[in-house]
């Protein structure tokens, strides 16, 4: 499965980089202040890709946000998306001034999305989903699986449910099932990066 993009190429300098303006871009917020602008030339940050904002304090989920295609520049979906996980995701109180100093940020970079034609193509802690059945869909990173210890059918369950879909629609021929790769680092510590 050739899924070779620049999340698979960036360097631990790029990563740091990435974390560093969605920190900015979440304090900028805060602050009323305009977005942080990138005036580097590095083709990979400039490049467009989709990818995922996660944000923790105190090791629990506070937002997780993203653009599942690439529809601009890496660096700019990375600030936007840490803006929108810090403010707009609802499930979760808004991100504080005052949890700055105790907040983690996590970025997945995603590779496209394949879809796929048998479920046997799914693996566990590489894949994360997309489920689209008509006008409703849901996606799951590939480390939600691993985290919660799910198999291919519980992982394709729970990506039903987050599309508010029936649990066992992905066995329904109209259901599309999408796989897709992701480059996850976060400041939490450096062995993921």
């Amino acid at each position: 499965m050739a899924e070779n993009n620049q999340a698979d190429e960036l360097t631990t300098a790029e990563q740091t980089e990435l974390l560093l303006l969605a920190r900015l871009g979440i304090e900028k917020q805060l602050l009323k202040e305009p977005p942080p602008a990138y005036s580097g030339d590095n083709n990979r940050l400039l490049r467009p890709s989709g990818a995922f904002v996660s944000l923790y304090v105190h090791d629990e989920l506070r937002g997780c946000i993203g653009y599942i295609k690439a529809v601009r520049p890496l660096w700019e979906t990375v600030v936007e998306m840490a803006q929108a996980a810090a403010s707009r995701d609802f499930r979760f109180p808004t991100i504080r001034v005052d949890e700055l100093d105790a907040l983690e940020i996590e970025i997945s970079v995603l590779t496209p999305l394949k879809k796929i034609v048998s479920i046997d193509e799914i693996q566990i802690g590489r894949h994360g989903l997309f489920i689209e059945r008509r006008m409703q869909s849901g996606l799951l990173l590939p480390q939600v699986a691993v985290e919660h210890q799910w198999d291919r059918t519980h992982f394709l369950q729970h990506t039903c449910l987050k599309a508010g879909l029936d649990r066992d629609d992905w066995k329904d021929p109209e259901t599309r099932i999408f796989v897709f790769s992701a480059r996850v680092f976060s400041d939490r510590s450096t062995e993921s990066i």
